[in-house]
């Protein structure tokens, strides 16, 4: 199966980068860990929730690249010399991509009771009608 790229779409001009966020975003961890709920709070606000439990506010990072907010999770280990007879609660780090649609700007994160939660919010973009003038003569 041929590979079908934004190229063969010649009405969809400078949307390349959409391309390469898609790609991104397919390559992103898909181990379903750690799980996490997308809320609709609005018609233009949302509401991304993670569960990291056991995770302290100094093992997680924020940070808004590319138009992708990446949510980055590493536990510091402790070395107390703990001996485990059984050993379920997992500390391993994580990495969670979401890309972000044109518009949609971060508020505010907010760690609670071992819940993450991160604020999304969508400005309007408002409409913009220009008339482009056509002149009689040669191209440069």
């Amino acid at each position: 199966m041929a590979k079908l790229t934004l190229g063969a779409y010649p009405h969809l001009l400078g949307f390349e980068g959409l391309e390469r966020l898609l790609e991104n975003t397919s390559k992103s961890s898909h181990d379903g860990y750690p799980p996490f709920n997308i809320e609709q709070k609005s018609d233009h606000s949302y509401r991304i929730t993670i569960a990291v439990a056991g995770f302290k506010m100094n093992d997680l990072s924020i940070t808004v690249e590319d138009r992708q907010l990446i949510i980055h999770g590493q536990q510091t280990e402790e070395n107390d010399n703990r001996i485990f007879l059984h050993r379920g609660i997992a500390s391993r780090k994580f990495n969670r991509t979401f890309v972000l649609g044109d518009g949609v700007e971060v508020g505010e994160a907010v760690l609670e009771n071992g819940l993450l939660h991160i604020d999304l919010a969508r400005s309007i973009p408002e409409v913009v009608v220009q008339t482009i003038n056509i002149k009689k003569g040669k191209l440069k």
